[in-house]
């Protein structure tokens, strides 16, 4: 009786499933041929004007006539003109060049056989300074020092690529520890 039972079952459980597939494959039917796709068109593509290449005539940037004129304009300006002024690029680095001005603080001076000693500290060392040493990163050359600073004549370049100088100084330091 029981497999008598289930073919019933079955059967009645496919002839539910076959009229529901109906209905939902025209329902698709339906559906699909109600909705229409709305396509933009591709726009026109823009037209392509060809320019005349007309820097041709220019002098060209890396040109050896380029730098001749550049080289030219720099000999016939007037002798006291900045251009003059420029570092000693071919000299050997001095050890306090390694440092900018502003990790360096004086912290005293010397008078070694009559001429004044400046003591500069810079990370922890002590370095003694005299008159024509070169200090900082900007070709910064000591011209005098006294009991309370160290002057000096650095050559910065400007905006235009001209080196300039310009006077910079360290200050005798306090030691704030006391």
């Amino acid at each position: 009786m029981s497999l008598g039972v289930g073919l019933t079952l079955a059967l009645v459980v496919s002839a539910c499933t076959s009229s529901g597939e109906d209905e939902l494959q025209a329902w698709m039917l339906s559906e699909r041929n109600s909705i229409k796709p709305s396509v933009k068109p591709i726009p026109e593509p823009t037209k392509f004007v060809p320019q005349a290449y007309e820097a041709e005539r220019l002098t060209q940037p890396f040109s050896t006539e380029k730098l001749a004129s550049v080289l030219r304009g720099s000999q016939s300006t007037p002798v006291a003109n900045s251009a003059l002024i420029e570092p000693e690029l071919n000299r050997r680095k001095q050890p306090l060049e390694a440092f900018p001005l502003d990790t360096m603080s004086m912290v005293g001076s010397l008078n070694r056989d009559g001429q004044l000693v400046a003591l500069v500290k810079v990370d922890q060392l002590l370095y003694q300074v005299r008159p024509g040493n070169y200090l900082g990163q900007n070709y910064g050359r000591v011209t005098r020092i006294t009991e309370t600073e160290v002057v000096m004549r650095e050559i910065v370049q400007d905006s235009a690529g001209e080196w300039t100088e310009r006077a910079a100084a360290l200050q005798l330091q306090e030691d704030a520890s006391k």
